[in-house]
């Protein structure tokens, strides 16, 4: 188990382990004899949340093989690091790009995307996805092929998709991915519904966390529409899951000046409030 123990010389007693855990007195307990916070390590393992890692203000948790954990300046206020305005400036400013560069993206900034990605929450920390990039144009163009065969030949994607694929053509040579230089799929072998909402969790870090790097992403509903339909479109990406995204990664070669329109949706019960 990640999670070995307590620290004794760095606990202060707070207690906050038992209430920070996922399941509250199952590992840390309060004794009452000893007046002091124990640590057991029942038959099942924890889900290795890292919650108790997180929120010990003396970091007197005792843990291994959980990979990193990191502080910074104003972790605990996190408001004053970087306040809503800039941040729901920076969210609205995050654009599906359809036009990008030629150039590959270096494989340190890539990387710091796919750090970021793996930063994001999933339902139990379950954590079982696998993370894919290709960078082959060749590949690519062998991928979109296929996906673009599908749409052309499955009746309900040809009606929707053929011809603004064909139109597409006009201007990208691989119009499928408008000519981005990586393609990166996000899948998971678990076959429930919590699942796509880790992996959209996920791609939206990644699509962020790019976007603060200077870069541009899209995700493609085409690649995942089309391998629902043809599963051995998985072999040509070769990748392996029940529950898959794919978005392109690249530098942009379009500058957005302004965000686009919005209209606000009435939230339900947000009037009664203070009512």
């Amino acid at each position: 188990m990640p999670v070995k123990g307590i620290d004794y010389d760095k606990c202060i007693n707070f207690g906050i382990c038992i209430t920070a855990c996922s399941d509250p007195e199952r590992f840390f307990k309060k004794d009452k004899e000893q007046d002091k916070v124990i640590f057991e390590d029942p038959e099942s393992e924890c889900i290795q949340c890292g919650q108790c890692i997180a929120q010990c203000p003396e970091n007197a948790i005792i843990y291994e093989d959980m990979g990193e954990s990191f502080t910074f300046e104003n972790i605990e206020s996190p408001e004053k690091y970087i306040s809503y305005d800039k941040i729901f400036n920076f969210l609205s400013a995050n654009r599906s790009t359809r036009k990008y560069k030629k150039e590959k993206v270096p494989i340190e900034i890539l990387k710091k995307v796919f750090k970021a990605m793996q930063r994001a929450p999933t339902a139990a920390n379950m954590r079982t996805e696998d993370f894919t990039i290709i960078s082959d144009d060749e590949k690519i163009k062998l991928i979109a092929h296929a996906i673009g065969e599908v749409i052309k030949t499955d009746p309900s994607l040809k009606n929707q998709f053929s011809e603004q694929l064909e139109i597409y053509g006009k201007y990208y040579d691989i119009p499928l991915y408008y000519d981005a230089p990586h393609l990166i799929f996000v899948t998971s072998r678990l076959n429930m519904m919590m699942e796509g909402y880790n992996i959209g969790n996920i791609v939206t870090y990644g699509r962020l966390a790019a976007q603060a790097l200077g870069l541009g992403t899209c995700w493609s509903g085409w690649t995942q529409l089309a391998i629902h339909v043809n599963p051995k479109i998985k072999r040509l990406a070769k990748i392996k899951g029940n529950v898959i995204a794919a978005f392109i990664i690249g530098y942009p070669d379009v500058k957005f000046y302004r965000i686009p329109p919005r209209s606000m949706k009435k939230v339900k019960g947000l009037g009664m409030i203070y009512q």
